[in-house]
């Protein structure tokens, strides 16, 4: 049996929801599956993100999630004070866009609405679609998208497992 999550609050645990028997999931609920899924392997405890890319086919073309950079061991007590380890975490929408070329990839979920700089840079690479889950107040990724003609789109109703 397929379940449908509603995931609205970033690190609490799915609630299932039941989803019809043979109905096919959207390409934008199979993005956000996958990012979510990608959410899981973060290692920071205070906020789990997670971002998926699919080219123009609808092909996955990868996952990515927030963290440190590849081969940094982190310090004992790094993870203990948000504020002052922050400025070193990579948002996974960095990662991911470390994964292609500009104009690869038509559109990317995110588990939280991009921040203003990972939106810009997102801009830069010529995604045309983008779907988050959880709001980020702090955010200009609406405004951003509205000039650039870019789609922004929340969704909250997708299956994982």
């Amino acid at each position: 049996m397929t379940q449908v999550f509603d995931l609205s609050m970033s690190n609490d645990l799915p609630q299932p929801a039941p989803f019809k028997q043979g109905e096919r999931i959207s390409i934008p609920q199979y993005a956000m599956s996958l990012a979510h899924i990608a959410s899981l392997r973060s290692e920071d405890p205070f906020r789990k993100v997670g971002a998926s890319a699919l080219d123009f086919d609808n092909r996955v073309v990868g996952t990515a999630y927030n963290g440190l950079a590849p081969g940094f061991d982190a310090p004992d007590g790094f993870w203990d004070d948000r504020d002052k380890r922050q400025k070193f975490m990579l948002h996974a929408e960095i990662n991911l866009c470390s994964l292609f070329k500009r104009g690869e990839v038509k559109l990317i979920a995110s588990t939280t609405m991009p921040c203003t700089a990972c939106m810009q840079t997102l801009c830069a690479y010529g995604i045309q679609e983008i779907y988050y889950r959880d709001v980020y107040q702090e955010s200009s990724a609406p405004e951003i998208a509205e000039i650039y003609g870019i789609r922004i789109e929340q969704i909250t109703d997708y299956p994982i497992g």
